[in-house]
């Protein structure tokens, strides 16, 4: 059986834990209480995800050329701005 693979993104969650969201796959999203229980939770996501586009005669998408980039922003101020008036 063929083997595919997909990029996967952790998100840290504040009150702990980590989603995880697949690019190639829009709405695969899953979640777990560490690092490795959310790897092992997005394989069975993918998979069930591959496996109901395999029902429904859908094709099976490959991974998607994902680019991941940071940016700098200012924090804004803690005095709100005066609102224009018109």
């Amino acid at each position: 059986m063929e083997q595919l693979r997909y990029t996967i993104l952790f998100q840290e969650e504040p009150e702990g834990g980590f989603t995880v969201t697949v690019p190639a796959l829009p709405g695969c999203i899953t979640y777990g209480e560490n690092f490795d229980e959310a790897k092992a939770m997005a394989v069975d996501a993918i998979t069930a995800y591959l496996g109901s586009l395999q029902k429904h005669h859908e094709p099976i998408p490959r991974d998607a050329a994902t680019m991941i980039a940071s940016v700098s922003v200012r924090k804004p101020s803690r005095r709100p701005r005066a609102l224009a008036h018109a």
